[in-house]
């Protein structure tokens, strides 16, 4: 069997408000971490006390994200600049 290679470039990758999103979906985590808590008899009960630790998870991962992409938007502005002054 032999391996199917595209006969065509790919296209460039979509650049979009790459931060923005990563703290919206950090708010959104934490948030729902947030409005979970008053429930969290209600979740233990039912054996779903996972729902809050996952929102709380997410929450905590998002912020490595913000660091991560924020560290790179500063890369690519670095990079940017340089090839200007060249």
């Amino acid at each position: 069997m032999t391996k199917w290679t595209p006969t065509h470039e790919a296209p460039e990758p979509l650049e979009g408000p790459v931060v923005p999103t990563i703290v919206g979906g950090t708010i959104l985590w934490f948030v729902l971490f947030l409005v979970q808590l008053p429930f969290y008899g209600w979740f233990d009960d039912h054996g779903h006390t996972w729902w809050v630790w996952t929102c709380l998870a997410g929450a905590g991962l998002g912020l490595i994200g913000i660091w991560y992409v924020r560290g790179r938007d500063a890369a690519i502005r670095r990079d940017t600049a340089a090839r200007a002054e060249n």
